[in-house]
């Protein structure tokens, strides 16, 4: 499925950027390069949309709300780039919007509800974990911020469940939980234990899953 879409016309040039900008920017941050990181990230968060637009995004209410929610995405990379708390609480809002919008654009989609049947246990088990490992590390004043946006990511996995059983599930599905998982990494960065391992996953996974889901396009 996959490689069949990768041989669509005009999808090969986002992807190679993508792969590019991303081995760039991950080696950046490993040297703390912090010009690379300034321009590697937007390159980065600019092939996911270049490959939504090429692949039509624009022609679908579903196309039309995922561009929104990679655009959300977009802005939300761009507001963590400085390592600063109120940037953070920018960038926390920012991919809560695309989680949402993500989940109504799931939900353009036909629904399938033992898809959701299949999806609660897991999206439950992730969000177990985060209230036990994330929570008590999480200031005060951030609490209800991440808790809000935890619930929503969890929404946003069951809608993702809905898809099943439609040509574009295996990548919407993997493209949210992808999402959601490198979630943890910036968690983790911010609040837990920061060092260069929480890049070193997090980033290649988080721009994969906006890729993916920007492939979906290609499946609907």
């Amino acid at each position: 499925m996959l490689t069949e879409t990768l041989q669509l016309p005009g999808v090969l040039p986002p992807v190679l950027g993508s792969a590019v900008a991303v081995i760039a920017l991950v080696a950046c941050d490993q040297r703390d390069y912090r010009p690379g990181r300034y321009l590697f990230k937007p390159l980065a968060a600019l092939a996911f949309i270049w490959l939504a637009v090429v692949l039509g995004a624009t022609e679908s209410n579903y196309g039309r709300w995922l561009l929104a929610g990679l655009l959300c995405c977009m802005a939300g990379d761009l507001l963590l780039m400085p390592d600063r708390e109120h940037y953070f609480l920018g960038g926390l809002i920012a991919f809560l919007c695309g989680h949402l919008l993500y989940a109504t654009a799931f939900l353009h989609l036909p629904l399938e509800p033992r898809g959701l049947a299949v999806s609660v246990p897991p999206a439950l088990v992730l969000l177990a974990f985060v209230a036990r490992w994330l929570m008590p590390r999480v200031p005060a004043g951030m609490k209800l911020p991440v808790a809000i946006y935890t619930l929503v990511i969890t929404a946003m996995l069951l809608c993702a469940g809905l898809s099943a059983g439609q040509p574009a599930a295996a990548l919407i599905i993997g493209g949210a939980w992808g999402f959601a998982v490198s979630d943890l990494a910036v968690a983790r960065q911010q609040y837990v234990h920061p060092d260069r391992w929480n890049r070193l996953w997090g980033t290649p996974l988080y721009f994969l899953s906006q890729m993916i889901l920007a492939l979906s396009l290609a499946r609907v």
